[in-house]
């Protein structure tokens, strides 16, 4: 953050993606997707000379739920790289996730036409 206050992105400079992730190469999209919702764990502490982009991570998901792409977009990071620096903290236990809710299933039309008679024989 600034000294006004604002959140300053971590991609000031140009830093090629490979720096950042170590030339390795990214996660499965299935395990964080871009709807994905990630914290840090409350009872975890930082470690010792993190990268400043996992700095920035630690500090923006401490506050509670974001989404992946929210991440990425607030850090001005690819997503791709976000998604390899989250799965780091993931599997150090640093980072709790939610996964998006299953699509609701379609009820019976059967049983929203007894809910409906019920509703008029009430209400009329």
């Amino acid at each position: 953050m600034t000294a006004s206050g604002e959140e300053r992105p971590v991609n000031s400079g140009f830093v090629r993606s490979y720096v950042i992730t170590g030339g390795r190469g990214l996660p499965d999209a299935d395990d964080l997707t871009l709807v994905t919702l990630v914290t840090i764990a409350p009872d975890r502490q930082p470690y010792r000379n993190p990268s400043p982009e996992i700095q920035a991570i630690w500090d923006l998901c401490s506050g509670g739920y974001l989404s992946v792409a929210e991440v990425a977009g607030r850090l001005e990071l690819p997503v791709g790289v976000v998604r390899l620096l989250l799965q780091d903290l993931a599997d150090q236990g640093h980072l709790m996730r939610r996964k998006v809710p299953p699509p609701a299933q379609l009820v019976d039309r059967k049983i929203l036409e007894e809910v409906l008679h019920g509703l008029h024989a009430r209400f009329g």
